[in-house]
């Protein structure tokens, strides 16, 4: 009777674990966010997203200010528009900025709002205009690459020989 006893609250221990476990991979892969705190919902429009992904965090000053909600394709501006939800406590001016960056060389991706000088502050529904897509690094590479060939092709190509003999 004493083992059956000792069983159950050692069943209800891994079980606690097992919760504890699969509540800190969630938090860990950014899949899940406890947030309660009231938020506003605004959108913009990017050309090039990369590799941001939905609940990726919104940060300003390197403190997140809020989540992206959703990422959808516009067919008829051929940009992806990104819904971002921000904290209430949050105001920013009408005429901030967005930005696509990453945490340190190949981090995740996520959104670094800057603050702009309107009076007026963001609202629901309202959209930010001024974005600066996310830097490819393959594109960097393609870029770089094509300029240093372009520049072996100028050196490599001879001089043109004067008329006279030595």
């Amino acid at each position: 009777m004493q083992s059956s006893r000792y069983d159950a609250w050692v069943g209800l221990f891994v079980l606690i674990g097992g919760a504890a476990l699969l509540f800190l991979a969630l938090k860990a892969g950014n899949l899940l966010s406890l947030d309660f705190d009231a938020t506003y919902q605004v959108s913009a429009r990017f050309d090039n997203i990369g590799g941001l992904k939905p609940n990726a965090a919104v940060k300003s000053a390197g403190v997140v200010v809020g989540r992206v909600e959703s990422i959808s394709f516009d067919d008829k501006t051929f940009q992806a528009k990104v819904v971002i939800n921000l904290h209430k406590a949050t105001q920013f001016p009408k005429d901030s900025s967005a930005k696509i960056l990453t945490s340190g060389l190949l981090g995740e991706q996520y959104i670094g709002l800057e603050p702009g000088a309107d009076e007026k502050n963001l609202a629901t529904g309202d959209v930010i205009r001024q974005t600066q897509s996310a830097v490819v690094l393959e594109n960097l590479i393609g870029q770089f690459i094509n300029s240093k060939a372009s520049d072996m092709g100028s050196a490599a190509t001879p001089a043109p020989a004067s008329g006279g003999k030595p």
